[in-house]
């Protein structure tokens, strides 16, 4: 049984989140824990008219933002990737700094000093200095920075194949195995560039 966190915080983008839980709970073998800091509930409920209830019914486990007793607050508990979608930049900057002040900066610290697989979508733009360099910091302590840029190439018809496509990507970035996924395939032949002159 793979175990996979999820983290849902305040950013714009709560869609990301809950689109990941529906994904990952049509996956045989995989195992979800959820936890939602107060601010990504708050926009849950304001972009996608979601109470906390329709949520946790996505998740195998559900742990309160607050419980840093909880098992994923430990490096103890086994598991194989966490994902915050989105991650607000409050968030990254407390991962950042290693500032466990609630169990999503906990279990995203547990993973990095146990050297698992940490995604963040980070949303924000424009990006200023602190979110730069805090985004390096994380990078360098082994955590994967993962904005939420849509792909134009299969081509979309709704924002809602955009934010699957997304979806699709992050699951590859977990060794996650997965059906229907539109890929690249090459250009076709008739765009393909010209070879350069001799």
């Amino acid at each position: 049984m793979k175990k996979i966190i999820v983290a849902i915080t305040g950013a714009s983008g709560a869609v990301y989140g809950v689109r990941l839980l529906q994904v990952l709970k049509t996956l045989e073998g995989v195992q979800t824990h959820l936890t939602v800091s107060s601010s990504g509930l708050l926009t849950l409920r304001h972009e996608l008219q979601m109470d906390r209830a329709h949520l946790e019914e996505l998740a195998d486990v559900v742990h309160a933002a607050h419980d840093v007793g909880a098992t994923i607050a430990s490096g103890s508990f086994q598991c194989d990737g966490m994902v915050i979608a989105p991650c607000s930049m409050r968030t990254l900057g407390a991962v950042a700094h290693g500032l466990s002040d609630n169990l999503v900066t906990r279990a995203a610290d547990v993973m990095l000093k146990e050297r698992r697989r940490l995604v963040l979508m980070v949303r924000e733009t424009p990006l200023n200095l602190a979110h730069l360099r805090n985004m390096t910091a994380v990078t360098e302590m082994g955590g994967i920075i993962f904005p939420p840029v849509p792909s134009f190439y299969h081509p979309p018809a709704s924002i809602d194949e955009m934010v699957s496509q997304t979806v699709s990507r992050v699951l590859d970035v977990l060794g996650l195995p997965q059906s229907g996924v539109q890929r690249w395939g090459g250009l076709p032949q008739e765009l393909a560039p010209l070879p350069p002159l001799a």
